[in-house]
Parts: C-alpha cells; structure tokens; sequence
C-alpha cells in the first residue's frame, strides 16, 4: 500500500522535515506517530499528493505520488489536520459539495451524505451552520466527508482532535468498521492502541520504530516504569525503566506501572533522548 524511498523534504530555511526516509507498509489500518516537528503531517501530505517531495519516491497503492498524481487523488481521500469548515454551511452542504466534486451525482452524494452524517450522529444537525456547532462536531463533519468518498485510501491528520472521549469512541468505531484503507496520525498513545495494524514512529524526519503493538512492546514484556525517582525526565517527573524483580523493591514507595505504548513514545520518541 504505502512504499517511500529515500523521501526527503526541505523546507525554505532549510528546515529539514524528512530525512532520507525510507520505509513500506500493507497493513489496512497504518498509524505515524512522533512528536511535533517529526515529520508525520508532511508525510502525509506528500503521500496524499498536496506537497511535492524535494527528493526520493513514494507510492500509494502503485501510483507515484507526483508522476500519477491526478490517477491517486481519485483513489483517495484526506482530511487535513488544520481543516476548518465554511461557517455559513451546514453539515449535509458540505458532505454533499464535497462528493460532488469527486463526481458523484447529486442523487448519490445526498445518499452518501445521509449515510455518513448518521454514522457519525451529526444527522440531526444536518441543516446547522457550521458555525453554530462544537469544535468536536466541526470535526465530525470532516470525518463523514472521508466516510461518504468512498476512497480506497483514507488519510486522517489527528482525526479525533477536539472531541471528547465518546465522541472520540465513536470516531475509533467508525474507522474500524470502513473498508477503505486508513493511514492516520495522533498524538493520542490509546487510539493508536486501538485502531493501528502496524505503528511507524518518526523522530527528526526519520523512522525510529516500526511494527505491530506487540512486536512494538516484546522487548519490554518483563519491564515497568517507576514513576518519581531514575534519570529519565518527564516535565516534573523522573522516572526509569527496569525489569519487574528489580521494582519490587520500590513497591509502596513509587507508583509502578505496566509499559505501554505511551512510553515507547516517551524513549524513543522525546527530542533529549537518544534513539
């Protein structure tokens, strides 16, 4: 599905984005993660055929994000993560302009459009201007625009950004249950539990970690995190790393939690640390 060779993007000033990036995924449900400035939304979007790469390769499901540009984004669909709505429209105007433009009949969108907007419970809002909405619900409306396409290639930029944990549920629910092919990025450890079939981290432009939640986490299964006392700094809080006999001794004295994804983020991830 995805294949990047050696993706490399500058930016004016020379701000390096992505750094000789090399990696490829089949799964069905891909997930980029890393912190603020690594890479993930530029990935996305050269993927997705909005920005031109300074240097390298990518496909989408065979197709050269800039030799085959015009055949992918009829295959595709990509929900930004700074996507704002038009405020004088409502929900259904917007769904149904968006599948329009893909060059579905107006007959189809409306249908399309109803479909969606139920599946994502914005349906009794439908004819609200996007204005009078939430922040959660603006961003629902982007969600049913991708759900209605059709698209065999999903992108989502921060999907659930702005909604709260039911809503949020929902959303997970949905992207589950879509047959299209969804590669998204979040800033949330959980969702990335929950919907990913494979997680690519990236650091400064680069692949760090690569793999499914368990492959992910085996190197660590007879590992905890002590919270308050070791080197590695959290904001306020120290913590450290070690094997379950070794933490016994701190049973009582400092909070002792299982690993998760959340601290394979926190290791690998974090702009002090070594990879």
């Amino acid at each position: 599905m995805i294949e990047v060779f050696h993706l490399t993007k500058v930016y004016k000033g020379g701000v390096k984005a992505l750094d000789d990036l090399t990696f490829s995924s089949s799964v069905k449900r891909l997930t980029l993660l890393g912190n603020n400035g690594a890479g993930k939304t530029t990935l996305v979007r050269i993927l997705s055929t909005q920005l031109l790469p300074t240097s390298g390769i990518a496909r989408v499901e065979g197709y050269d994000v800039v030799k085959d540009a015009k055949k992918l984004r009829k295959i595709i669909s990509s929900i930004p993560q700074e996507a704002q709505p038009v405020g004088i429209a409502s929900p259904l105007e917007h769904v149904v302009m968006y599948l329009t433009a893909r060059g579905f009949s107006f007959k189809d969108a409306y249908e399309s459009a109803r479909k969606a907007l139920k599946e994502v419970n914005l349906w009794e809002f439908k004819d609200k201007p996007a204005d009078e909405l939430s922040g959660g619900m603006k961003r629902k409306i982007f969600v049913a625009m991708a759900l209605a396409s059709n698209a065999e290639v999903i992108f989502l930029d921060e999907p659930t950004v702005g909604l709260d944990p039911l809503s949020r549920m929902e959303v997970w629910s949905i992207i589950r249950s879509i047959p299209s092919k969804v590669i998204l990025t979040t800033h949330y450890m959980e969702e990335a539990e929950e919907l990913s079939e494979e997680i690519v981290m990236l650091r400064k432009g680069k692949v760090i970690l690569k793999g499914n939640l368990k492959e992910l986490l085996g190197k660590f299964k007879d590992m905890v995190r002590v919270e308050g006392i070791g080197d590695l700094k959290v904001g306020l809080m120290n913590i450290m790393y070690i094997n379950r006999e070794e933490a016994a001794k701190y049973v009582g004295k400092y909070p002792i939690k299982p690993v998760t994804l959340e601290d394979l983020f926190i290791i690998y991830a974090g702009e002090n640390l070594e990879s």
